[in-house]
């Protein structure tokens, strides 16, 4: 077979500021994952020395993800295959389990589609389901979900912080609410995992889903953290894997590479982080402004917010001329969810803000900063956005 060359020695250096949809891997998690694909190919439910070997590594990596939540117990952690079949499984699976209690579920109107769409399906099982409404800063009020909760109420999942404008819930007020009520209470953490400090005892969080391609590791693993005593079937049918909680051979240079992704968060690495990133938003806030251009931020600046998301809306300028125009010029940005990228229909997050007629639905992006983002490259995306709403702003007055 001949062999295919590409030549990259003329290609753009692409800025990336879509950290929220995913994150290029570390070199420790490359490395990791490379050792462990040539050297640990055994399988893990196997009793021979390979398995034993790999067996060995994944509980290690278990402890590894058990710690940097405060779990009780490595048992509590269910390696999974991201985000979204954490999010099907505390989902759907509560509900199966506990149906005689009641079918009463309450969530946000916010939430990721990995939440929204196995709800809708419940829905059409005959479950209730409360969709919180939040303000303009794309937060829940706390009375509304105390008016919401009901002694039939089975399960509460609200999203630790939101992928789009990067709005932060009442995670701890909800858990303590929640202590000493029958409903279960999950939360998707795949956008703050690895940026907050998260104790899932200190909040009385029962489940809680994440991504770790989130976190500079690998796609297609995850896990979900399942408090001792939190008893429902397996959503994968098949074999014993996961001490019979999901089935599946089990992915060990995914895992063991999600587990170094996950030491080099440290409590040091994560408030640096959360720093820069933050110093980011204040750069291409002051940046625009000082160049004259006419926008505003969905969500807030300050406040409960992530500091890796910033979501505005360039007045007058569609969403999908200024991300096309961007990713001309080498710019990297999303025009909301990943999830939704190829989707014709509006942003339910923009729309639950500010109602399905404001101009901001049609006329937002959403950047998101990486471990690998500079302050050049927002230099950079500050000028070009100038540039790019200048331009068309003199194109659309010589057309009139």
């Amino acid at each position: 077979m001949q062999e295919i060359h590409i030549d990259n020695s003329n290609a753009v250096k692409e800025i990336y500021l879509d950290n929220a949809a995913t994150t290029p891997m570390a070199p420790e998690v490359l490395a990791e994952m490379t050792d462990k694909m040539a050297n640990v190919y055994g399988n893990a439910s196997t009793l021979y020395g390979l398995g034993r070997q790999a067996h060995t590594i994944m509980e290690n990596s278990r402890q590894v993800i058990a710690d940097s939540i405060n779990a009780a117990s490595d048992e509590e952690i269910i390696f999974t295959s991201g985000g979204s079949e954490g999010d099907n499984t505390a989902i759907t699976q509560t509900a199966v389990a506990r149906q005689s209690l009641g079918k009463h579920i309450i969530t946000t109107a916010i939430e990721h589609e990995a939440v929204l769409r196995p709800l809708h399906a419940l829905e059409e099982q005959g479950f209730e389901v409360t969709y919180l409404p939040v303000d303009e800063h794309g937060r829940i009020s706390l009375d509304d979900f105390k008016v919401a909760l009901r002694d039939d109420t089975i399960l509460v999942t609200i999203m630790m912080g939101n992928n789009e404008v990067g709005s932060r819930m009442p995670i701890h007020e909800i858990g303590e609410i929640l202590k000493d009520h029958q409903a279960w209470f999950h939360t998707d953490a795949v956008q703050t995992y690895g940026l907050l400090d998260i104790d899932v005892q200190r909040d009385h969080i029962d489940m809680l889903s994440t991504s770790a391609h989130k976190i500079n590791g690998p796609k297609m693993i995850g896990f979900l953290y399942k408090r001792e005593g939190i008893n429902f079937p397996s959503l994968i049918k098949g074999g014993d894997q996961e001490e019979k909680r999901r089935a599946g051979t089990e992915n060990v240079p995914a895992i063991a590479g999600f587990a170094k992704a996950a030491e080099l968060l440290t409590p040091e690495a994560k408030a640096e982080k959360r720093a820069r990133f933050h110093g980011f938003k204040e750069q291409v806030v002051k940046g625009l402004t000082a160049n004259g251009v006419d926008f505003e931020i969905n969500g807030s600046l300050e406040g409960e917010n992530l500091d890796h998301v910033l979501n505005i809306w360039i007045k007058g300028i569609s969403t999908y001329v200024m991300q096309t125009n961007l990713d001309l010029a080498g710019i990297a940005v999303s025009g909301g969810s990943a999830c939704t990228a190829g989707s014709i229909e509006p942003s339910h997050v923009l729309t639950a803000m500010f109602g399905e007629k404001s101009p901001r639905i049609a006329e937002s992006i959403r950047l998101s900063f990486g471990q690998q983002t500079t302050s050049a490259e927002i230099e950079a995306f500050v000028k070009n956005v100038t540039a790019i709403v200048k331009r068309l702003k003199k194109n659309h007055s010589e057309v009139k």
